[in-house]
């Protein structure tokens, strides 16, 4: 989900992919005599492609989001993806999750150019910079507790957590000047993963995923979007992805308090540090050794600051962090 925006001609994609199908599926499922009146490009994400529809009619106006899957990677996947997505904003319906209502999904491309996934549109936007960053992260701990604690039976619960990465897969930055450090890191995630109390997952809950309306004290999360990675495991996995996140875009401080924020608001996590430490280094290890990927989308948002030196020293930075304090 992204939140920048630029039009695209009514009748094509500015990215050079069709979407006459997609289009056409769209409007056989709209309330009669709606029309597709504009079509806004969202920038901010990297794994799908995502455009605003605007929507004209005898009632009114009305705005929806549609993803669609269009390279090679996602489009392999595709299926298992916004089908979970789907699942998953049908089960989010009926709780206090700010998510977004499912209209309609072509998971296999059966109707659309791409496999795609139509949604109600969510007010709000996603805040990246620097300004007001401790109370956007009061506000992200307080919003992912509320979704660690969902209460789902045992056949709605989603597919066991995925890793994203392993021991075998790490490459250090070619640049570092701590490569001891990189190989006690990799040497952690090499053990068996601690025992769990599975929880009800995000699973790609960070900054980049949240809306925010207001500032000051009337600052809200408005949204919380891009379910195709929800999962089922343990709740320091979730908290470590946004700790990572946090401490590429803020700083390696701002990484290490998210778990504290996270207890505070009543959030529980391993008691054995070295299981905790596992789950974080599992996480942030992820991103070695190429951080500055995650930065393209933030870039497109704004945070130019977010170079590839800055991102990979951060990275580093917070992984001797995580020994200094749980090791």
């Amino acid at each position: 989900m992204a939140v920048g925006e630029e039009t695209e001609d009514r009748a094509a994609d500015s990215g050079g992919e069709g979407w006459d199908a997609t289009r056409s599926w769209v409007e056989q499922g709209l309330c009669e005599a709606e029309r597709i009146e504009n079509v806004v490009r969202l920038r901010g994400g990297w794994t799908a492609r995502m455009r605003r529809l605007d929507l004209g009619g005898p009632d009114g106006r009305r705005s929806l989001v549609l993803r669609s899957f269009v390279t090679p990677f996602y489009l392999r996947h595709a299926e298992g993806l916004l089908t979970r997505e789907a699942e998953i904003l049908r089960l989010l319906a009926d709780t206090d999750v700010p998510a977004a209502e499912l209209v309609a999904v072509d998971a296999t491309a059966r109707h659309c150019d791409h496999p795609s996934l139509l949604m109600s549109l969510l007010p709000g936007t996603v805040r990246l910079g620097d300004r007001q960053a401790d109370d956007r992260a009061d506000l992200l701990a307080r919003q992912l507790v509320r979704i660690h604690q969902l209460p789902v039976a045992p056949r709605q619960r989603p597919r066991t957590y995925q890793a994203w990465t392993s021991a075998e897969r790490v490459s250090p930055p070619a640049d570092t000047e701590r490569p001891e450090l990189w190989r006690r890191a990799v040497d952690v995630i090499r053990r068996e993963p601690p025992p769990y109390r599975g929880r009800f997952l995000h699973r790609d809950f960070h900054p980049g995923n949240v809306l925010f309306t207001g500032t000051g004290e009337d600052l809200r999360i408005s949204g919380v979007v891009d379910w195709v990675e929800t999962s089922w495991g343990p709740a320091d996995l979730d908290v470590a992805h946004c700790s990572t996140a946090l401490a590429l875009l803020h700083g390696v401080p701002a990484g290490m308090r998210f778990a504290d924020r996270y207890a505070a608001a009543g959030g529980t996590l391993a008691e054995d540090r070295t299981a905790h430490l596992h789950w974080r280094l599992l996480d942030a290890l992820g991103f070695a050794p190429d951080a500055e990927k995650v930065a393209v989308p933030w870039r497109e948002l704004g945070r130019v600051d977010l170079t590839a030196r800055v991102l990979s020293r951060r990275l580093e930075g917070y992984i001797e962090a995580l020994f200094e304090r749980y090791a």
